[in-house]
């Protein structure tokens, strides 16, 4: 194993390939609804009152992406998953929660995928939230009243308000000790000397729910919370570390050759140490369950999106695939396009999908993975390794470069699982972990620059093609690496470069439909006619 550090103990293979969610977008939609839960967390009594203060990316293009009911059912506490999202407006209403949005415009300064979320409960108590959306999914909380926070769910977290006296963090410490936490990290802010203060306190495992209780009691303290980030693999098997880890390809290369092993057994072997075997079992049947169901229902029963502009064109190249198939893509990567198409359809009705590595991007993968298992024939346990052989690529990705569209383009979202898929086609096809990092870097190196240009915020138009070009740079990949072509970048290379091309997009081709294909008059026409953004 190299010798570098490694930092990705808390990362769930299931973070990469999901969360399982509804769509349109795993950013926009289950990272906000992550953001708005984490949030609700901090008050004891039932949400009476919300503001969400919404910036950059979030502003302009909330209504598209269902961002806006997505931070509503997150204060309800529904799950990424719930097909009740659609209706978080008129479940508020039920539940007497009245709420507003605030459309703050852009700030360079802050990430792209920003949210302010200030709420009270029945008692009129009161908190403030900044929720950072960061792709796929995953989210970071970066205030908390008013106070610099960076809380990412890589460790167990405490938040205490309490008072600036002497021996109140004194106090704190001593009652986690005999409690038998171990603190990994304590940061205290306090607004002014004498008066509030606030301390985080990252553990390394979750303390019994008893701990909480004592720390309320406590003569300085007026408030205390456990924040768990949904999603985080910290909250299932915090402090972890097993020598399946890795922080990048090289890592991930020299673990598959000291275990003997292809990239998708070291991942899901590495999963199964992090989460426990029958966690990690359970969690890949539901993963292929709803790919399945996503990559075959929009084929045999089209439906129009929410935008009305797509529907029915995963079933169009399905059932022409016979008659131009042959001549252009081939049986099984016509398969895999309208498998691919299929996915963001149902995302686009606001069906349930999952996001590999997000929603925008979720076809590339299983229309690959499916499209080329049903044609070899291979069964369930090398389907699985397949998709775990993407979740390595994905997990590289999404932590030393970036997959959110709103941060790094389309590049980051269609390139990304265009690399995970090319991998794991190379890998069901008997290549080398070294090639299938070949063909992953191949298929980065030509998806470079691709921008994030959604016609009026929705995950639609383009989408949905997108994905079918993801399918064949994935294939095109694949090909090339398996008959003997190397990539001269190598892949962590590539993955900062990636990044880098990214950074220098301006704001306007990295998710905010301000430039790109959702500027043409023909795309501000249809978006004049559908409505759905207002």
């Amino acid at each position: 194993m190299a010798s570098k550090p490694q930092t990705l103990a808390t990362t769930s293979a299931f973070e990469i390939l999901g969360p399982v969610m509804v769509g349109p977008s795993s950013s926009h939609t289950a990272g906000a609804l992550r953001c708005a839960q984490v949030a609700a967390s901090l008050l004891e009594g039932d949400i009476a009152r919300v503001r969400f203060r919404l910036w950059n990316s979030f502003a302009h293009t909330y209504r598209g992406h269902g961002t806006d009911r997505a931070l509503v059912a997150g204060i309800l506490g529904l799950a990424t998953d719930d097909e009740r999202i659609r209706d978080a407006f008129g479940l508020a209403g039920e539940r007497g929660v009245s709420f507003e949005f605030d459309i703050a415009g852009d700030d360079p300064s802050l990430h792209p995928n920003t949210v302010d979320i200030e709420m009270s409960d029945g008692s009129g108590a009161a908190a403030a939230v900044r929720g950072e959306s960061l792709g796929g999914g995953r989210v970071r909380i970066s205030r908390i009243n008013g106070v610099g926070v960076d809380i990412s769910g890589a460790y167990s977290t405490l938040f205490v308000a309490h008072r600036d006296v002497p021996g109140a963090l004194a106090s704190l410490a001593s009652l986690l000790a005999e409690a038998r936490v171990n603190i990994a990290f304590c940061r205290t802010y306090r607004t002014e000397a004498g008066g509030r203060a606030y301390s985080v306190f990252e553990t390394d495992g979750a303390p019994d729910p008893a701990v909480l209780p004592r720390v309320r009691a406590l003569d300085a303290v007026d408030n205390a919370t456990f924040i768990e980030v949904p999603g985080s693999a910290s909250t299932l098997a915090p402090g972890v570390s097993t020598p399946e880890m890795f922080d990048d390809a090289a890592q991930l290369v020299d673990a598959c050759s000291e275990r003997g092993l292809t990239i998708g057994g070291v991942m899901a072997l590495r999963e199964a140490r992090l989460t426990g075997g029958e966690r990690a079992a359970r969690s890949m049947r539901r993963v292929l369950e709803v790919m399945r169901e996503e990559t075959s229902s929009p084929i045999a029963a089209p439906a129009r999106s929410l935008g009305g502009f797509i529907g029915g064109e995963a079933r169009l190249v399905d059932s022409a695939g016979e008659r131009v198939g042959a001549a252009l893509m081939g049986a099984v990567q016509t398969d895999a396009v309208a498998r691919a198409m299929a996915v963001l359809e149902r995302s686009a009705s606001m069906g349930v999908i999952v996001a590999a590595p997000t929603a925008g991007s979720s076809g590339v993968v299983p229309g690959c993975v499916l499209a080329l298992a049903d044609h070899l024939g291979l069964g369930e346990a090398a389907v699985e390794e397949a998709l775990y052989c993407a979740a390595a690529v994905g997990l590289v990705l999404s932590t030393s470069a970036c997959v959110a569209g709103a941060e790094g383009g389309c590049q980051a979202e269609v390139g990304s699982a265009a690399a995970m898929a090319a991998a794991a086609l190379v890998q069901m096809l008997g290549g080398t972990p070294a090639c299938a990092l070949d063909a992953a870097s191949i298929a980065l190196s030509n998806l470079l620059g691709l921008v994030c240009d959604p016609v009026g915020g929705l995950v639609e138009v383009p989408c949905q093609n997108r994905n079918a070009i993801g399918v064949a740079a994935a294939f095109s990949s694949a090909q090339l690496a398996l008959s003997g072509i190397s990539s001269l970048v190598p892949f962590d290379e590539m993955a900062q470069v990636m990044l880098k091309v990214g950074r220098a997009l301006p704001a306007s081709l990295r998710e905010t439909a301000k430039g790109g294909t959702a500027q043409a008059p023909a795309a501000l026409e249809a978006c004049r006619r559908c409505g759905i953004c207002g």
